[in-house]
């Protein structure tokens, strides 16, 4: 894969990366919505913009558009209170959160006084620093490692983290954000939110954004079973998902991660991301998984997406947590099974693997 390939498919996330146009929630906060303090209202609202906001995008995301558009922003606030695309979404998720439907599993739960299936009450950080271990396009990333997850997978590499939800530490909006822009000033390329799964969090990560000054890629690292309505708050503030693709059929899904309709809800959510930003996706090569998972993943992406997806084959698969329960997975993938897969999409047509 070429320099001029990955400019091509990565075109908007390289370009917010280097300072050359801004991210989709900085192009988010200067658009203006209309408030209102029903829910049935606020979306009502959130969907018209929604439909607009790749016009207004293709407009303002230039550094220099955007001083002038601030300019006539600060002109505006002297006279009344500006409510942006980005407030907009904010207060949305900050009403989901109240009847949760942040995921697929719509646990519907007030999570300021209960718990749903991930377990995750206040968003507790479990690590946060520049992470070099990610694909290269994307190091330095700043990664945002949340407690919690609304998958029970029986392998987790990050069991330790994603099986546990209380272990963290709290770190407000307002300090957070600093934190993002002291890594930005340190060099980080992204902000990258993963977990566990951010996805129980997306109210305070919109919110965190929101105080964000630096103009930084936001990166969505996830399991991608969110809910629709999650999908639709996601579109015009992710500028990079980074998308777990794991299984290839519900069975799969169910036994080894508790996941219902998997395919359903994830095929659907990587179709919602592939025409709201960028997209890499990632395939980690479970042993004697390759004819029902592998293959049926890689070939539904062909079909779906098409072939200039980029994609992260993964062979570092090793049996922990529960794994050795399993015994299908309890050992590591062969070298014969991971470049089965590799030569499988090359022969489908992929070019852009990594």
């Amino acid at each position: 894969m070429t320099n001029q390939t990955i400019k091509q498919v990565l075109s908007n996330y390289l370009a917010v990366m280097t300072n050359q146009q801004l991210s989709k929630c900085k192009v988010a906060s200067i658009m203006d919505a209309k408030d209102s303090d029903d829910e049935g209202h606020l979306w009502i609202e959130h969907e018209r913009l929604r439909n607009d906001f790749t016009k207004f995008y293709q407009k303002w995301s230039s550094l220099g558009k955007y001083g002038e558009k601030l300019t006539d922003t600060d002109k505006t606030n002297k006279t009344k209170s500006f409510f942006s695309y980005l407030d907009l979404k904010v207060k949305i998720a900050a009403k989901m959160f109240h009847h949760c439907n942040f995921c697929e599993r719509n646990c519907g739960v007030d999570r300021k006084n209960e718990k749903g299936f991930c377990g995750v009450g206040d968003p507790l950080i479990a690590s946060e620093f520049l992470h070099v271990g990610e694909e290269s396009l994307l190091v330095p990333s700043h990664t945002v490692f949340f407690a919690g997850c609304n998958f029970n997978c029986v392998y987790c590499q990050n069991w330790d983290i994603s099986q546990q939800p209380t272990r963290g530490i709290i770190i407000d909006e307002k300090n957070l954000a600093l934190i993002i822009e002291k890594r930005r000033n340190e060099g980080s390329r992204n902000v990258n939110f993963v977990g566990g799964d951010p996805t129980p969090n997306l109210h305070y990560i919109l919110r965190t954004m929101q105080l964000v000054r630096e103009n930084i890629p936001v990166v969505w690292n996830s399991n991608m079973y969110l809910s629709e309505d999650a999908m639709y708050l996601l579109d015009g503030f992710v500028d990079l998902y980074l998308t777990d693709f794991k299984y290839g059929n519900n069975e799969c899904a169910q036994r080894l991660s508790g996941v219902p309709n998997y395919m359903e809800v994830v095929g659907r959510n990587h179709k919602m991301a592939w025409e709201a930003g960028d997209m890499i996706i990632r395939h980690l090569v479970l042993p004697n998984h390759v004819e029902c998972c592998s293959k049926p993943i890689i070939k539904w992406i062909s079909q779906n997406l098409g072939l200039g997806v980029m994609l992260n084959i993964m062979g570092q698969y090793h049996p922990v947590y529960r794994a050795e329960e399993y015994e299908e997975i309890s050992r590591l993938p062969t070298y014969t099974e991971i470049g089965e897969v590799i030569d499988y999409a090359k022969d489908l047509g992929f070019n852009n693997l990594i």
